[in-house]
């Protein structure tokens, strides 16, 4: 498995079985071999994560079996071969993945991906948002939707563990950063986990590991 790094929160997975393309918003996509299969995920419409245009970006360097996989929230283009899914529901992909949803604490799904025994992670927006400025009750119940759903994801695994995460660590949280992908380390057996959606300021991950040096080698850095 090789995991590239794109821009924001989109990052191009491939197995030995295909390439998935998570939340592409921007950015030069690798070359590829055209003739592998490859599935583009978005967890949700909005922009930073979703745009249509990496459709014609695909057909214009050859890739030759695109799938899409959106959430039901984003609008599906009409020439393309699209699955719309919906939180916490299990599919079948075509060439025998599995695909598991959980429910964003923002908008859309979270992915969990198992691959002929590799297992991926796309948080999209499943984050612990908890703001300063927000009231009580709403960051006591967001802290326990995100939990909640981390908690049911541990609970699938049932003790197996994710080859590569992609999770959210969000320098606008200010002192609150942190507290999603914190319980997601200490509830999720993991090799590696790529934080994202940290809006070009890859000092973060930096400040994460000096404060949690218990994660570091589980942090794989993207810049």
């Amino acid at each position: 498995m090789t995991t590239t790094y794109i821009h924001h929160s989109c990052f191009l997975v491939e197995t030995t079985t295909c390439y998935y393309l998570f939340d592409y918003e921007k950015g030069a996509l690798p070359a590829m071999d055209v003739t592998k299969p490859i599935f583009v995920l978005s967890s949700h419409a909005h922009h930073d994560h979703y745009n249509a245009d990496v459709f014609m970006m695909l057909r214009e360097q050859g890739m030759q079996r695109v799938y899409a996989i959106l959430s039901s929230d984003i609008k599906a283009p009409a020439d393309v071969d699209v699955m719309q899914v919906s939180p916490n529901r299990e599919y079948q992909l075509c060439f025998g993945q599995k695909l598991i949803t959980f429910r964003s604490t923002d908008v859309g799904v979270a992915f969990l991906i198992e691959d002929n025994g590799e297992i991926i992670y796309h948080a999209g927006d499943l984050n612990d948002w908890v703001w300063e400025g927000e009231s009580d009750a709403y960051n006591e119940q967001m802290t326990a939707d995100y939990r909640g759903q981390i908690d049911l994801l541990a609970k699938f695994l049932n003790g197996r563990t994710i080859d590569v995460a992609f999770v959210v660590l969000d320098p606008r949280q200010e002192k609150n950063y942190d507290r999603g992908l914190c319980y997601f380390l200490e509830h999720v057996s993991v090799v590696k986990v790529y934080p994202m959606h940290y809006w070009g300021k890859p000092e973060v991950m930096d400040a994460f590991i000096k404060a949690h040096p218990k994660y570091q080698a589980y942090i794989g850095k993207t810049e």
